[in-house]
């Protein structure tokens, strides 16, 4: 057996942005196992030297030179036409867990010489780094350097001949890891799909997707600004299928939106398309929301808290999110009036369904148990359907 060969780590183009720059490359460790082939390299038969005539005439016995009774000819070289492998087909993951990926391929046709290996390039979603591994002669791999759970993953393979021709790369292959390999449920959502932008105002966007589908069910959906570079910022975590949000300032990147669906074990599909919405420097709106969080009561290492929010628009809200994130380590382990999840420290509540409606002036409770190590702080920001809330 024998571990990668090289590998490298290399910025991505995002259109509009400069160029792709090298950033380091270094061994990675044992990323891959692969078994490599025997005899890398091509070998050619070397051509054979000219006749003698090239060397010069026979002299005859009585010291004159006889010229050469013909040109000699030189032989054809051997063909070296230098065309490559053919692309592998067939990439499939055959396993995706939360911190690694197996992949497999069928094997490429060489070209002019035998296929010696096969490199692997992927890259996280939304990110501007690009892994580079190289394997020997195999069709599966498992990579586990920079695998994390609950992240959309892109692999390609191409192969590579002794001489260091590659091959074209093949189709892209997307992914998703989940947030546990033990847990219930491990299977994310589906995509969402077909995002679009729909109203605009002076002030606000509205955009719209097709529901994804999930073997337990969908909690939910996260709405995330990107910059066109590596930074995504999750602005809402809404309900249904639309969501309507004040328009992002002007910077001097792009702005991007793009959505995910969620589930109650906090599994997230792979991402929607993206989406460009228009930018204004305009204030955000007055917040039309008020929620309040109290400690109930507090033991160590457990506590129950309750949490209401307040609807103070001029509309009912009709099914709602809150979302907001614990300070210290807190992690919740039951729940009522709400379906709740959590993911590291950003909790989910969704309303059930004799609570759907918040009327104007209206409120709804829910309360949850839990248990902490270092610290049970309490949040000090929430959002209803991704709007931030006023917090007393």
């Amino acid at each position: 057996m024998a571990v990668v060969f090289s590998s490298s780590l290399l910025r991505r183009l995002r259109p509009g942005l400069p160029a792709a720059v090298v950033l380091s490359a270094a061994v990675l460790g044992t990323a891959l196992i692969a078994v490599p082939s025997a005899g890398a390299g091509t070998a050619y038969p070397a051509a054979a030297p000219a006749p003698g005539g090239a060397a010069g005439p026979a002299a005859d016995p009585s010291g004159t030179v006889s010229p050469p009774t013909s040109t000699p000819s030189t032989p054809d070289p051997p063909s070296t036409t230098p065309f490559p492998p053919s692309p592998p087909t067939n990439l499939t993951a055959t396993q995706v867990r939360t911190t690694s990926v197996t992949l497999t391929w069928t094997a490429a046709t060489r070209g002019c010489c035998p296929v010696v290996g096969y490199d692997i390039t992927y890259y996280q979603a939304f990110d501007d780094v690009i892994y580079s591994l190289s394997l020997g002669d195999v069709t599966t791999a498992t990579i586990t350097n920079y695998i994390q759970p609950g992240r959309q993953y892109s692999f390609r393979v191409s192969a590579r001949d002794g001489d260091g021709r590659r091959s074209a790369a093949t189709d892209t292959l997307t992914v998703v890891t989940p947030v546990t390999d033990t847990g219930p449920d491990t299977t994310p959502p589906s995509a969402p799909q077909n995002l679009t932008v729909g109203e605009v105002t002076g002030s606000a966007a509205t955009l719209s997707w097709a529901p994804s589908t999930d073997n337990v069910g969908v909690l939910g959906y996260n709405v995330y600004r990107f910059d066109g570079w590596f930074t995504s910022t999750l602005v809402a975590t809404v309900p249904g299928t639309t969501y309507t949000g004040p328009l992002p300032p002007s910077t001097p990147l792009r702005t991007l939106y793009y959505v995910r669906a969620r589930d109650a074990a906090g599994n997230v599909s792979i991402a929607s398309n993206t989406v460009t919405v228009p930018t204004t420097s305009t204030p955000p709106p007055p917040s039309t929301c008020r929620v309040t969080y109290r400690n109930q009561s507090e033991w160590a290492g457990g506590f129950v808290a309750t949490v209401t929010v307040q609807n103070t628009g001029t509309a009912p809200v009709d099914g709602w999110i809150v979302t907001f994130g614990f300070p210290g380590d807190q992690q919740v382990t039951d729940a009522w009036n709400a379906t709740v999840g959590q993911t590291g420290a950003t909790v989910t509540a969704r309303n059930v369904g004799w609570n759907r409606v918040i009327a104007t002036n209206g409120s709804a409770t829910f309360g949850f148990q839990g248990r902490w190590g270092a610290s049970d702080a309490p949040p000090t920001a929430f959002s209803l359907n991704g709007a931030p809330c006023t917090v007393g």
